[in-house]
C-alpha cells in the first residue's frame, strides 16, 4: 500500500486557514445547495466502489461483504442526512410573535440554528468508511453548514485518501469554496493537537479509544476559547440476564450472544463485553452453552497490528486478575494478530472491587458476572460507568418486578435494549448512539442519525428583525416549508399577520 508522509504543522495550519475562508462562504449556502454537495460526494464514491473496497480490504483485514455493507451504509448516511438537511427540522425554528398591547409588550423573537465553524474530524480505526473520511461526522458537519478538515486514520490511510479525492471531485463539480474539505495525514499526536488547538477549528468529531478522545477533550478545553469535542470513546455494553427470561431461554440466549461477541472479531463499539446474571443452575446452563459456542468460533484477523497488540495485552491483563476464571477459549489455533474468542467469569464482589474489570477489552471477549441475588445485581448496575448501550434479557414480568434495576440501568446508557443484542446500529432519527461519560464526552448528542447534525450548530435568537432580513426558515412566508413552532404550535404554515 502507498505510504503517506505526516503533514507538518505549517501544512496543517494552511489547510485550516483555507477551511476558515471556505466556511465564511459556505455557511451562507442554502440548505438545498449543501444537500446537493453531500449527494455529489455519495455519487462520486459510488462510481469507484469496486476500486476502493479492495484497498480497504488490504489495509484493514476486513472481509469484502462487511466492507461493501459499510460502504453502502456510508452512501446512505450522506444521502439521508442530505434529505434531513433540506427538511430543516434540525434547525428547530421557533417563532414567538410580538404582543404589543401586553404589559409589558412582548417583542417578536425568532430562533434558529447556525453553524459553528470548521470541524476537525478524526477517522475511526474500525470503520474505514462509515465513521471516517466521508462518514457520519463529516456528513453532519456539512449539513450544518460547516467546513471540514479530516485527519486520516493511519491504519487505513490509502482508503481515506481515496475517499478524500472523491470529496474533492464533488466539490470541484459544484464549485464549492476552495478549502471546504481538507484532508491531512499524521501518525503522531502532534497533528491532532495542531488541529484541535487551532483557533479556527470550532468543533471536533472523534470515534476511538478513551485515551485518544480524552486527550482531544483536554486540549479543546485548555484553549483560550474552549470548543466542543464530540468523542465516542468505547463501551463494555453490559447485558443483564433477568431470572424469568434466563429460566425460559438460557441456551438460546447464549447462542445469540456467542454470535454477537465474536461478530467482526469483536471490533465494534457496541460489543457486549459484560454479562451479568444470578448464580445458579440457569446461569450455569447459560455459561455452558455460551462456552461451547465460543470454543467453536475460529480466531480471525484483527483490523491492524496496533489493535491486535492492544487486545492481547488487555485480554491477558483481565484474565490474570485475582478471582477471574477463564471459562472458554476457541479451540481452533490462532495465527499472529488474530483475535481469540474468550469468555471469563468473576463474582459480583470481585467486579465491584476491581476497576480493571470495568475496562473495555476491544475484541472477541466477554466477562460473565455472577451475582448472589438481585440486590447484588442492582449494586453492579449502580457501579456501572457510562455506556453506549445496556441490554435487558427479560420477560414483561421481570421488567415489572425489577423496576428499580431497570430505572438504574437507564441512567448509565444511551440506548437500552430488551431481548436482543447491542451490535448493529440502525441509521435513523430515533437512534441515539451516545451515552454518559466515559462512553462519550457529551451524552446529549448522537453520532448516528440526522439528529447528529445539531452537534455542529448553535442556537441564535433574532429579536424584532425586519422580515426581509431574517433567515429563510424564520421568514413569515416560510419559503423553505420547514416545520416550525409558532406561538407554541408546530406548523408548516406561513404566518398570518
Amino acid at each position: 500500500m502507498a505510504s503517506f508522509k505526516d503533514f507538518t504543522k505549517e501544512e496543517v495550519n494552511r489547510i485550516i486557514e483555507r477551511s476558515w475562508k471556505a466556511f465564511e462562504a459556505y455557511r451562507k449556502y442554502p440548505l438545498q445547495k449543501r444537500a446537493a454537495f453531500m449527494r455529489a460526494i455519495a455519487t462520486e464514491m459510488e462510481k469507484g466502489a469496486k476500486e476502493v473496497v479492495p484497498v480497504a480490504m488490504k489495509e484493514t483485514h476486513l472481509p469484502e461483504p462487511r466492507l461493501q455493507s459499510e460502504f453502502t451504509r456510508t452512501l446512505f448516511q450522506l444521502n439521508s442526512y442530505a434529505e434531513a438537511c433540506e427538511r430543516g427540522s434540525w434547525l428547530e425554528a421557533r417563532i414567538d410573535m410580538a404582543i404589543p398591547d401586553r404589559n409589558p409588550p412582548r417583542p417578536d423573537i425568532r430562533k434558529t440554528m447556525i453553524p459553528l465553524g470548521p470541524v476537525a474530524v478524526f477517522g475511526a480505526s474500525n470503520f474505514p468508511f462509515a465513521y471516517s473520511t466521508a462518514g457520519g461526522d463529516t456528513a453532519c458537519a456539512l449539513a450544518a453548514g460547516c467546513s471540514v478538515v479530516v485527519k486520516a486514520h493511519p491504519a487505513h490511510a490509502a482508503t481515506s485518501e481515496w475517499v478524500a479525492n472523491a470529496v474533492h471531485r464533488a466539490a470541484r463539480q459544484l464549485n464549492m469554496p476552495d478549502g471546504i474539505f481538507g484532508h491531512v495525514h499524521g501518525a503522531g499526536f502532534e497533528t491532532g493537537q495542531t488541529l484541535v488547538t487551532h483557533p479556527y477549528i470550532k468543533a471536533v468529531g472523534f470515534t476511538g479509544s478513551y485515551s485518544g478522545g480524552k486527550a482531544l477533550f483536554d486540549w479543546a478545553n485548555q484553549r483560550k476559547d474552549p470548543i466542543p469535542v464530540f468523542a465516542e470513546m468505547g463501551s463494555i455494553n453490559p447485558v443483564y440476564l433477568l431470572p424469568q427470561k434466563l429460566q425460559e431461554s438460557a441456551v438460546e440466549t447464549a447462542k445469540m450472544y456467542a454470535a454477537s461477541i465474536t461478530l467482526g472479531t469483536g471490533q465494534f463499539c457496541t460489543n457486549p463485553g459484560l454479562i451479568i446474571g444470578i448464580a445458579g443452575a440457569e446461569l450455569d446452563r447459560f455459561i455452558a452453552a455460551l462456552s461451547e459456542a465460543i470454543k467453536q468460533v475460529a480466531p480471525s484477523d484483527m483490523l491492524h497490528t496496533g489493535i491486535a497488540k492492544a487486545f492481547a495485552v488487555n485480554r491477558a491483563k483481565a484474565l490474570m486478575q485475582e478471582q477471574v476464571t477463564t471459562v472458554a477459549v476457541s479451540v481452533i489455533p490462532a495465527k499472529e494478530e488474530q483475535g481469540i474468542p474468550t469468555i471469563a467469569s468473576a463474582s459480583a464482589s470481585t467486579f465491584l472491587g476491581n476497576p480493571i474489570l470495568h475496562q473495555e477489552v476491544f475484541g472477541p471477549y466477554s466477562l460473565v458476572i455472577k451475582c448472589e441475588n438481585m440486590d447484588e445485581m442492582l449494586q453492579v448496575a449502580l457501579a456501572m460507568e457510562g455506556q453506549l448501550t445496556s441490554t435487558l434479557m427479560a420477560t414483561a414480568g421481570d421488567i415489572r418486578q425489577y423496576e428499580t434495576l431497570v430505572d438504574t440501568v437507564k441512567q448509565s446508557c444511551g440506548r437500552i435494549i430488551i431481548n436482543g443484542v447491542p451490535t448493529g446500529v440502525e441509521v435513523c432519527l430515533s437512534m441515539h448512539h451516545g451515552g454518559p461519560f466515559p462512553a462519550t464526552t457529551d451524552s446529549r448528542f448522537t453520532s448516528v442519525g440526522a439528529d447528529g447534525i445539531q452537534r455542529f450548530a448553535r442556537p441564535v435568537s433574532f429579536q424584532n428583525w425586519p422580515d426581509e432580513l431574517l433567515p429563510d426558515e424564520l421568514k413569515n412566508s416560510n419559503p423553505l416549508q420547514v416545520w416550525r413552532t409558532v406561538n407554541n404550535e408546530l406548523t408548516q404554515q406561513a404566518l398570518r399577520l
